[in-house]
């Protein structure tokens, strides 16, 4: 039957998916609640996994949670922290507990963290890791013939980036990605529907990929100049920093502008993924102005 994610992305119908951040610590009651404002309007909520190399939260832990609150939960993991044991054992205990969407990735590298003394692992990286998702769900046991309780379930999807410089490169990755196992694509943020459509037409639909564009909520002038620094891949263009520095509320001007390429992206990829660092609570509001009901009305 499958996750909300899959049957949704596999009727084609618009799917959105959203971001929450685990929290800095051992409480997790913050971010549930901003995930529970996405309840109605989201098919599953994407939980980042020590995004740019940050502590947090276990990805793992907070899809459980959500499970527990009825939400359906993307659950990231990135290669960059584990070994192939701890990889594996996670992946298993994550269908165990439930959760069948998976966004494997290979994880920023340390040097953008608050951390950067800590040794990467790296055994994994994100095509290996699908190679490994795909084994399970394959029944096979990495030492022994096969598993002995049967094959896992898991609906594993991979990221890219449109506006990678290397169009040959990009290609390249991303065959090796659907060859792993990646059943879906999720991008990072996207900021020309140009290159977005030129990305579906051209790469993931002859592969047969379904398509999330991301979304990325932005905050102000400053708040773009610092992610077009910090952020690799980052391509903010000039045009939207010089709008929102012309606002007189920057804030709402960044909800125009999300909402904008959500109902642009909507037209062009099977849905959107909705990212805004520590400003979840208003997504709601970028979907019902792209014209995205929610579920309930």
């Amino acid at each position: 039957m499958g996750s909300a994610l899959q049957r949704s992305l596999e009727a084609g119908a618009v799917t959105v998916t959203a971001e929450v951040m685990p929290p800095r610590g051992g409480d997790p009651s913050h971010t549930l609640a901003m995930a529970n404002l996405l309840r109605d309007w989201v098919q599953a909520i994407n939980v980042t996994d020590g995004s740019r190399a940050v502590m947090r939260m276990s990805s793992l832990a907070v899809c459980r949670l959500l499970l527990d609150v009825g939400l359906e939960p993307v659950l990231q993991m990135a290669g960059r922290d584990r070994n192939r044991i701890g990889i594996q054992a996670d992946l298993l205990g994550a269908h165990a507990l439930g959760i069948r969407n998976l966004l494997c990735l290979t994880g920023d590298s340390v040097k953008a963290g608050d951390q950067p003394a800590v040794r990467p692992v790296h055994e994994l990286e994100s095509v290996r890791l699908l190679q490994q998702v795909s084994a399970f769900n394959r029944g096979e046991d990495p030492v022994k013939e096969s598993l002995p309780d049967g094959p896992t379930a898991l609906f594993a999807g991979a990221a890219a980036d449109p506006h990678c410089a290397s169009w040959s490169g990009l290609k390249r990755r991303l065959e090796r990605k659907r060859e792993a196992g990646a059943r879906f694509v999720q991008t990072q943020m996207v900021m020309d529907p140009q290159v977005l459509e030129r990305f579906c037409r051209e790469m993931a639909a002859p592969m047969e990929m379904p398509v999330l564009a991301g979304v990325f909520l932005l905050k102000s002038a400053r708040n773009a100049s610092f992610i077009n620094q910090k952020v690799p891949g980052a391509n903010i263009p000039d045009s939207l920093i010089a709008r929102l520095d012309a606002a007189s509320d920057p804030a709402a001007e960044g909800i125009a502008i999300a909402a904008e390429q959500v109902r642009q992206f909507a037209g062009i990829a099977h849905g959107v993924h909705v990212m805004a660092v520590r400003a979840e609570e208003r997504i709601p509001e970028v979907l019902e102005r792209a014209g995205l009901s929610s579920q309930q009305s």
